[in-house]
């Protein structure tokens, strides 16, 4: 009697442990890399946040958000400080690997992770290839636009250079694109001067526990602004028609 339930148990055991195996062999998952713009934020931050951390709620439980991305990070030293290797050696056929760098790249006097054009592209060509020789997906964003309006009211491109990089990385190694930067500047062109301030960290001295003597940043989003940039992101990665949009959360049934 004993050795029969002993043998049923570990018939039991034995079901769960590989009803467990293929669930997890179906979780695809999607790594973000990149800068501040993107990164997952302490609570020592807040209300600063990074448009990674609300568009990691926009699939369901199949898909598994790694938000990688690192303030201050560049192409460059996203490389050379062993941020990139270990999601070489993770990444599984299937995953996605989102690349969106830029803002710390072009910045000349950030000596550290200044990255030249030509480097630049090269060390996104290695995100590509890299993940491809996984049997991974890479998609290339642009860098998100800084808010910067001239003296009638338009907003001023702020990664002229380094967007029409990864457009040509994109194009030429068939990758696919969305440019971030494009749809971030309309984006901040249809709020206006004075209300697009409502997308960053701009608090007056006093306004947050965080930040007492106020805070004047044109780079770094808000929650709201956070959210405004993956909203932005999801809705032009529906038009790229990939495997990962079919995972999409369907829209709450809300009760009458």
């Amino acid at each position: 009697m004993r050795i029969r339930l002993i043998r049923k148990l570990v018939m039991l055991v034995s079901i769960f442990l590989m009803s467990f195996a293929i669930h997890q062999k179906k979780q695809t998952k999607v790594y973000l890399i990149g800068d501040s713009t993107m990164a997952n934020k302490e609570v020592k931050a807040f209300p600063e946040t990074g448009w990674g951390m609300p568009f990691a709620y926009f699939f369901d439980s199949t898909i598994e958000i790694d938000n990688r991305a690192k303030n201050g990070r560049s192409t460059k030293t996203f490389i050379t400080e062993n941020l990139w290797q270990p999601i070489v050696e993770n990444l599984h056929e299937g995953d996605y690997v989102f690349i969106q760098f830029g803002h710390n790249d072009e910045v000349k006097e950030k000596v550290g992770s200044y990255t030249t054009p030509e480097e630049y592209k090269t060390n996104l060509i290695r995100f590509v290839t890299e993940t491809r020789g996984k049997k991974a997906l890479p998609i290339l964003l642009t860098p998100v636009t800084r808010r910067r309006f001239d003296s009638t009211g338009h907003m001023e491109k702020t990664h002229p250079i380094y967007s029409e990089l990864v457009k040509e990385v994109a194009t030429a190694y068939k990758v696919p694109f969305i440019d971030m930067d494009t749809k971030s500047r309309e984006l901040l062109q249809q709020f206006g001067p004075e209300n697009s301030k409502w997308l960053f960290m701009q608090l007056e001295p006093g306004e947050h526990p965080n930040y007492p003597e106020g805070r004047n940043d044109n780079t770094h989003f808000n929650e709201f602004g956070a959210r405004k940039m993956a909203q932005l992101l999801l809705k032009e990665l529906r038009g790229l028609n990939l495997p990962l949009t079919d995972h999409i959360r369907p829209p709450l049934a809300l009760k009458k």
